[in-house]
């Protein structure tokens, strides 16, 4: 349950900070978003899919990292990644 490539590049162009940029914490931090989006969709259908459960709470997980990583190097771009892609906090 991966993203397919268009919308991987879609993702980027919009979060990427210069031109060749592809994984800096804001790239990854809205592609783990939209990876989780699409796995609580899928658990809402199928609830008894436990793998995919424990997958979801693994991005979960990293997603938190890294935005702890960003606000602790750089709280505005923190604070605007979190208003941009509509999270708590």
């Amino acid at each position: 349950m991966s993203l397919d490539k268009g919308t991987k590049e879609e993702i980027t162009k919009k979060f990427q900070l210069h031109e060749k940029d592809t994984g800096s914490a804001d790239v990854q931090i809205a592609i783990l978003t939209e990876r989780i989006a699409e796995l609580t969709e899928h658990l809402k259908v199928a609830p008894k899919d436990h793998s995919s459960r424990l997958a979801l709470l693994k991005l979960v997980g990293q997603r938190r990292k890294l935005l702890d990583y960003l606000n602790s190097t750089d709280t505005k771009r923190y604070q605007s990644l979190i208003a941009r892609l509509n999270l708590r906090k």
